[in-house]
């Protein structure tokens, strides 16, 4: 196994680094909800077109934020917009008699 030798300011910055880290992944961590995701990716998970994306946002059906040409959306909005279109299944309705 190799050694690597580095020097005490060196290490600082490195464990300074890594401190930075580990909090920005708490913070994220602490509420996934609050995260953004660009809009390539609520494509992906909605399953839908971006001509799609453009309507319900058009339509004011999903928050989004908006900087220069990228498009984001908090997944709490997400969650939201999916909660909004939510109808539970009625258990005596379409079961054999």
């Amino acid at each position: 196994m190799e050694a690597i030798i580095i020097t005490s300011d060196q290490f600082q910055e490195l464990i300074s680094m890594v401190n930075q880290i580990h909090h920005r992944v708490e913070k994220l961590s602490a509420n996934p909800h609050d995260a953004f995701i660009d809009n390539c990716e609520f494509i992906q998970i909605m399953k839908i077109s971006k001509r799609t994306a453009q309507t319900w946002r058009d339509e004011k059906r999903v928050a989004f934020s908006q900087v220069g040409a990228k498009i984001y959306y908090r997944l709490s909005d997400v969650s939201q917009l999916l909660s909004k279109n939510y109808y539970k299944a009625n258990p005596l309705e379409g079961g054999s008699k």
